[in-house]
């Protein structure tokens, strides 16, 4: 009997080949819609993240407490009480600094960054050319730098400018510097679209820094802890420590990059069901239509509902076989959207240079909110037609 159904749903889909293709057409353009918005969100949700593990956001950050009295001093002191806990796998000083950069066909700005020799075993500093900061560069305060793979292409045109030297001007002092390293920050895309808000970043010794500000202190400390450690436990012991060792009543906070990472990125999950949920929108319009295509059907086919009804045929045989129908041409249209939703997905995602990250549980709402809608469009006409007396339907005349 359900084959039987299947059988006819099938046939009458392909009476009406125009209409019901224009149905399938518009279900699928719904369908693709969905698709296509929630990949673009998740591809652009997975590079921000890329992005920003590849700026070094992860770990604990400590800093003075400009708020909460006295700010502290952070220098070797405080530096030799982090490292000294337990849960602390490694520490570093970070200092900071705009800085004018100069070669000879060359001039911009950028951020400064005065690490150490483990800045790699914090901060996601991946070395394409050359090499790290290293304990002598430290210890000599070298004037060596490294610096971003696309600064080094905007200066010399290519990815590897190691032995190069460039000016840079850090507090009115211009001093040169030999480029060491070339830095790869994740797949630089982020920096492209905002270069006018995200500065080129240079990484020169710290040591180097304090010499040029005069200044013995740093602006942070960055942390890595083990990787079983409670962050919010071990951030609260590091504050605890510190002020507890400080003087005159000094005050220290920590900040939990981590937990500020995860913020933004389950914002950005958020984001992406929300502009689905909008896509989905025209799969509803669409969905729609099936009501009224259904309607159309039914009354074109009234004399074969008045016949299959005069030989025997129940009422939930002819609503099913209506239902069958509006689910076919749904099943149609998603397979179609879901296609054809990929392969732009792919297209795009390759001409952007991003890989294609797709979030199955969207594309399982999608199809589960299409076939919701096509049985709740159709189940009208469907009972209309089961509901047809089969005299009323034998007399009818198209």
């Amino acid at each position: 009997m359900v084959i039987d159904i299947v059988k006819c749903a099938v046939k009458n889909i392909f009476r009406k080949r125009g209409r019901n293709f224009l149905t399938i057409i518009g279900i699928a353009i719904g369908t693709a819609s969905v698709i296509i918005i929630s990949n673009i969100s998740n591809c652009g949700t997975c590079v921000i993240g890329n992005e920003i593990n590849s700026l070094g956001l992860g770990g604990i950050s400590i800093s003075s407490d400009i708020t909460g009295g006295v700010p502290g001093n952070l220098s070797n002191k405080e530096l030799s009480s982090i490292e000294k806990i337990s849960s602390v796998k490694s520490a570093m000083p970070v200092m900071m600094k705009n800085a004018e950069i100069f070669t000879q066909n060359f001039s911009n700005t950028a951020l400064i960054w005065g690490i150490d020799s483990k800045a790699n075993q914090i901060i996601s500093l991946k070395v394409l050319y050359g090499r790290m900061i290293n304990n002598k560069d430290i210890n000599n305060c070298s004037n060596i730098c490294l610096i971003d793979q696309n600064l080094s292409k905007a200066m010399y045109k290519r990815d590897n400018a190691v032995g190069k030297k460039i000016s840079l001007v850090i507090n009115s002092c211009t001093d040169k510097y030999e480029i060491v390293g070339i830095i790869k920050t994740g797949s630089g895309i982020l920096q492209n679209m905002m270069g006018d808000y995200i500065p080129n970043f240079i990484y020169i010794p710290y040591t180097t820094m304090q010499n040029i500000t005069g200044a013995q202190q740093f602006d942070q400390i960055a942390v890595k802890i083990n990787e079983k450690a409670d962050v919010e436990a071990v951030s609260k012991n590091i504050v605890n420590v510190l002020n507890r060792e400080s003087e005159a009543g000094s005050s220290y906070k920590a900040s939990n990059l981590v937990k500020q990472k995860d913020g933004l990125m389950k914002l950005m999950d958020n984001i992406t069901i929300i502009l689905s949920a909008v896509g989905a929108i025209s799969l509803l319009v669409a969905s729609l239509n099936i009501i009224t295509i259904m309607l159309v059907s039914v009354n074109e086919r009234k004399r074969e509902i008045g016949i299959k009804k005069s030989i025997g045929a129940k009422k939930i045989h002819i609503m099913l076989e209506f239902l069958f129908e509006s689910l076919l041409l749904t099943a149609i249209g998603n397979l179609l959207g879901l296609f054809l939703g990929m392969v732009i997905s792919y297209i795009g995602a390759v001409c952007v240079g991003v890989p294609l990250n797709i979030r199955p549980d969207i594309i399982f709402i999608t199809i589960a909110f299409s076939v919701v809608s096509a049985v709740a469009f159709g189940i009208y006409p469907a009972y209309k037609a089961s509901k047809m007396k089969p005299v009323d339907a034998l007399s009818f005349k198209n």
